[in-house]
């Protein structure tokens, strides 16, 4: 399958997955998993910053629509789709690409880089989700354990998706 029509078919799942089963989980009261962000998280690294931008703004929008936000994932997503090739260079280098359509994913990265490239990028986007979506300093501890269950909660689903998902490296014969 095309690298293209795999990002598209895994924009729409994942928008499909968040809106019927994902938002209708509410662990005790504080927590929705954001599974959707992975979209973004693992869309091609070498793709200009303003197609990611765009892209961001598409899935943002897409959930702000299904679940009347108003905006708040759409900016939460463009913001992490601005950071995300700075943070990824921190963790791909262009010289050790091989192609031109590198995925950012543990088979790429190794576990612990992914893991930190992906809590990076979930905790931006959930301080800029929950702040806009509480928009008080009020309860700063309930805000912060907000943030934290849902980064924590967010990525085991991403670890899932990629034990489940992801392409694994063949096992040499020993």
């Amino acid at each position: 399958m095309s690298e293209p029509l795999k990002n598209i078919l895994r924009f729409v799942l994942l928008i499909l997955l968040q809106v019927f089963v994902l938002n209708n989980v509410l662990v005790q009261g504080l927590v929705t998993p954001s599974l959707y962000l992975l979209f973004i998280l693992l869309l091609p690294k070498t793709l200009p910053k303003w197609i990611v931008m765009i892209l961001g703004l598409l899935l943002g929008l897409s959930i702000d629509i299904f679940m009347n936000t108003g905006g708040m994932h759409a900016a939460a997503c463009v913001f992490i789709a601005f950071i995300r090739p700075e943070v990824l260079s921190l963790f791909i280098s262009e010289k050790g690409m091989e192609s031109s359509l590198i995925t950012p994913s543990v088979k790429v990265m190794g576990w612990g880089s992914f893991l930190v490239y992906s809590t990076i990028l979930t905790f931006i986007h959930h301080v800029i989700y929950y702040c806009l979506q509480i928009f008080s300093f009020n309860d700063i501890f309930y805000l912060a354990i907000k943030i934290l269950s849902s980064t924590v909660i967010t990525l085991l689903m991403i670890i899932i998706f990629e034990l489940l998902f992801a392409p694994h490296r063949e096992k040499s014969p020993a």
